[in-house]
């Protein structure tokens, strides 16, 4: 089973609309190119960051056929109310080519319950069986994964590659501890831009999944390449990257808010990507104030990283 898809670093693509405010899947496409071209190993669509709660399954599944179509590598976010649409969107995902899914827990309806998780994680992964497969685990989906029911469903289901955690140092420890360190062959994500050093270089990351990378991507490939030197014993590139870490941390914290697809929608704009500068709900916009403050912090960031990035160039 290829998992090359997740051994990288993969963005999670935000949701461009038209004037009307319905998705524009042609800027979707033209935006994912351009991730890859970048350096991105593949893109996730639909996540939390592409608004997956506000688009119908139809709409969902007609950005990832595009995106397929267009030979981009996709993770599918399998994100549902209901387990009958999380296993027809993941069963669509293996029709189309996608590259691998993002087996989101169950919400709302018995979301706390483990048995209820176990047989949701399970239809999922047996409606795409040979499609490479990580949970996604996030205190914000109201329920933790813990390493005995992963490796329940992994004996079950070899497509059950790895695990994102969003959780913070805390969890991706326990995941590092008790799920991949248990496991050669699982797979561990930084599923939070604040968390890429301590997941590369602390947990032994494989690969991430950013927000903030959408509007920065050579400098998150940066990060992790600085990671990636330091978890190996670089000790340059381990101060390297924690400078970097550092100087992105305002930026990347608004990967923890619920307002993360405003910010990072805004700052697309200000790179000149009108095509994210409306969401899919009219009401939901930053605040003037947060604007402003969205505004001076990546001007900050940007100055420093020019001056910082010309070091290495010196």
């Amino acid at each position: 089973m290829d998992t090359a898809v997740f051994k990288g670093v993969i963005p999670a693509l935000m949701t461009p609309c038209k004037p009307d405010r319905t998705p524009d899947f042609d800027a979707l496409v033209r935006k994912a190119i351009a991730l890859m071209d970048a350096g991105m190993s593949g893109v996730v669509y639909c996540g939390s960051m592409g608004d997956w709660p506000l688009l119908t399954d139809e709409q969902r599944m007609e950005g990832v056929a595009r995106l397929t179509a267009a030979g981009v590598p996709v993770v599918v976010g399998t994100g549902a109310v209901n387990t009958a649409s999380a296993v027809a969107l993941a069963a669509h995902a293996a029709r189309v080519g996608a590259a691998g899914l993002m087996v989101i827990p169950r919400v709302l309806s018995r979301g706390a319950s483990p048995a209820a998780q176990r047989n949701h994680f399970k239809a999922v992964l047996s409606a795409a069986p040979d499609l490479p497969a990580v949970i996604y685990n996030s205190p914000y989906y109201g329920f933790q994964t813990r390493a005995d029911l992963f490796f329940a469903l992994r004996a079950e289901h070899p497509n059950l590659v790895g695990f994102k955690e969003f959780g913070g140092p805390e969890a991706m420890t326990y995941a590092a501890e008790h799920i991949t360190g248990a496991d050669d062959g699982a797979l561990l994500l930084a599923g939070v831009d604040t968390g890429v050093y301590h997941g590369y270089v602390r947990c032994g990351a494989a690969g991430t999944i950013t927000g903030i990378g959408n509007a920065l991507p050579h400098e998150v490939l940066r990060l992790v390449e600085l990671c990636k030197a330091a978890a190996a014993g670089d000790a340059r590139a381990r101060r390297r990257a924690q400078e970097l870490s550092e100087a992105l941390a305002v930026l990347s914290s608004w990967d923890e808010g619920c307002d993360l697809v405003l910010y990072y929608k805004h700052l697309m704009t200000l790179q000149g990507d009108e095509e994210y500068r409306l969401n899919i709900n009219p009401d939901d916009e930053l605040t003037p104030s947060q604007r402003a403050w969205a505004e001076r912090q990546f001007a900050q960031f940007k100055a420093w990283y020019a001056e910082w990035s010309a070091e290495d160039a010196g």
